[in-house]
């Protein structure tokens, strides 16, 4: 019987694990965790089985890539920041599009879709010019996508276009000394005169789904978000876990027993283990919701979309408080190196990130109140 893709990351604890620990610091994820990915059939997990992926249903692959980041932080943002990426191309390029970028089944793909660059339209052609910054994963990436205006006739709206080319095209600039997630080599990249064909470029707020099912009715910025809940929520999986592992061996200094028998202890310790799967049924519930609208009313509404993305923003932000409070219980044991320590400090540089910033929670409140005002 084949081996299900959550069972398949799970085997690969040790290995993803052991290799996040030996690697130097300040280097890329080794590219034998990438590699162990791609072995075991889990790169693809959102991409539309129609260029080679799995298209699994989206709590499914919020699982896995929970169980992935839970074995090292940097490996599993790289992870789902490439699925994710390569889903977005895979669902929205057109035939030909798509037949180039997946041509040797599903790459490996890093990229920001913030539009920072331009581009100029010349007949079927795209020339690219940008800076761009958060190239997660960009070092062993075969493709790379970038966020881009069109340069409008006067009088006439650009068009907001995400674009992918091969990596090679791409500048890296380094750039990246950080707190955390700095395994994940999330590189400045440069564009200077990128020809790209147009039909490896999508409308990035009203893409057409070429293939694929209702999944991608939801658009980048909710499966975005399904992506970085399911990280952050298994980041502080492994950060709790931990904590619980030492527990029996730490007397902290004047106490008579150790964490595990101290109340105050035990207090804390449920409570945060509450908070953290309080957050995972909400992240479940509604990527359930969505993907069941998305395939009874072919898309999703505002609201709908707004629950996913606020979950995402809340299991972020709760993880890394989740992180610091665990990081007090367990005392000088966090203050050295080693996966408490990391898991704290890859939860509070993802706490940084866009996705978990208030922008989710104000959207929610107003779409909320708008719905009440003319409800």
């Amino acid at each position: 019987m084949p081996t299900s893709p959550l069972l398949a990351a799970r085997e690969l604890f040790s290995q993803l694990d052991a290799n996040a620990q030996s690697a130097p610091p300040g280097e890329p994820v080794p590219r034998a965790s990438m590699d162990l990915l791609i072995d075991a059939g889990l790169l693809g997990l959102m991409v539309p089985r129609a260029v080679g992926g799995s298209e699994l249903a989206l709590p499914d692959i919020v699982d896995v890539y929970e169980e992935v980041a839970r074995a090292d932080g940097s490996t599993g943002w790289c992870y789902f920041a490439a699925d994710c990426t390569a889903a977005y191309f895979g669902a929205y390029l057109d035939d030909a599009g798509a037949e180039t970028v997946f041509a040797d089944g599903v790459p490996l793909m890093a990229g920001q879709f913030a539009p920072n660059g331009t581009a100029s339209v010349h007949d079927d052609e795209l020339v690219i010019n940008g800076d761009y910054q958060f190239g997660s994963g960009i070092a062993h990436a075969d493709w790379v996508g970038a966020g881009v205006l069109t340069n409008a006739d006067e009088g006439l709206d650009p068009e907001y276009l995400f674009a992918c080319f091969p990596a090679a095209e791409a500048e890296l600039r380094g750039n990246w000394h950080v707190l955390g997630l700095q395994a994940t080599a999330s590189y400045d990249y440069g564009l200077r005169d990128v020809h790209v064909p147009r039909n490896q470029a999508f409308n990035f707020f009203v893409p057409t789904v070429h293939r694929g099912g209702p999944l991608y009715t939801l658009g980048v910025m909710p499966l975005t978000a399904a992506g970085h809940a399911g990280w952050a929520l298994g980041v502080t999986r492994r950060v709790l876990d931990e904590v619980a592992a030492v527990a029996g061996s730490v007397t902290r200094l004047g106490a008579t027993s150790s964490l595990s028998t101290n109340e105050r202890f035990l207090y804390e310790f449920g409570h945060l283990e509450g908070r953290l799967r309080a957050g995972r049924a909400w992240v479940r519930e509604v990527c359930t919701a969505a993907e069941a609208e998305a395939a009874r009313q072919g898309a999703i509404s505002a609201l709908t979309a707004s629950l996913v993305r606020e979950a995402c923003r809340m299991v972020n932000q709760d993880g890394a408080d989740i992180a610091r409070q665990a990081y007090l219980l367990a005392g000088t044991r966090a203050l050295r190196d080693g996966p408490i320590q990391r898991g704290f400090r890859d939860l509070h540089a993802g706490s940084q990130h866009f996705f978990a910033s208030p922008a989710a929670a104000i959207e929610l409140a107003s779409t909320l109140l708008n719905t009440v005002e003319t409800g």
